[in-house]
């Protein structure tokens, strides 16, 4: 074999090499994103869920408040409920953008019926003063201070993998090995302004 055609196919072996490193970089790169967002996702549902665990011990030290509205208890029981009926598949679960459009819009419920019962509460100074409610109280903001964070910490893994996804030639791999973009938390429409709460308790009629 000649010298001249022995080293072309060094240089085309050499190049076969070097693009199919790159190649395993780039999946390799891609799956450990993957991970992170599929890790993000479950503090997101952890914190959910430790959210939904409080709430039957809130609602049997509210129920027993004399003359508590019992619609109040009602709204939060059922929303609690529909939050539990939305099943996410867990193989496709966060990329499938309806389910978790329909996770947000159940979570969102259930926090809109939690503020309502927190303003109907300040009704009951006896109640609000108990140890166990203010325990219950604390407890629930700081699982919800915990979504928060959670949720900004899921949507910054979405971004990087996403950014990851699209990107040349990371794109080329990514339609071959099936990895698609995800979808993001949103912000509920107004959530960048504070809700007006205001106390008329004392009115006479």
């Amino acid at each position: 074999m000649k010298p001249g055609l022995m080293l072309v196919l060094f240089v085309a072996l050499l190049l076969l090499v070097a693009v199919g490193l790159v190649g395993v970089g780039i999946y390799n790169g891609l799956v450990t994103k993957e991970q992170a967002v599929d890790s993000a996702w479950a503090q997101v549902q952890n914190v959910y869920q430790r959210r939904a665990d409080l709430i039957p011990n809130l609602v049997e030290t509210v129920s027993g408040a004399a003359n508590f509205e019992k619609s109040t208890l009602t709204e939060i029981t059922a929303a609690r409920a529909s939050v539990g009926q939305v099943k996410l598949d867990p193989e496709k679960a966060p990329g499938d953008a309806a389910k978790l459009a329909e996770f947000q819009k159940a979570q969102e419920q259930l926090s809109g019926a939690l503020s309502r019962l927190m303003v109907v509460v300040e009704r009951y100074p006896a109640l609000t003063a108990t140890t166990n409610f203010r325990d219950l109280q604390a407890q629930l903001e700081g699982t919800e201070n915990r979504i928060t964070v959670e949720r900004g910490r899921f949507n910054e893994a979405v971004r990087e993998f996403n950014t990851a996804v699209k990107s040349f030639p990371n794109s080329l791999l990514a339609n071959r090995y099936g990895f698609a973009p995800k979808p993001y938390f949103t912000a509920q429409p107004g959530a960048e302004k504070p809700p007006a709460v205001k106390f008329d308790f004392g009115k006479q009629k």
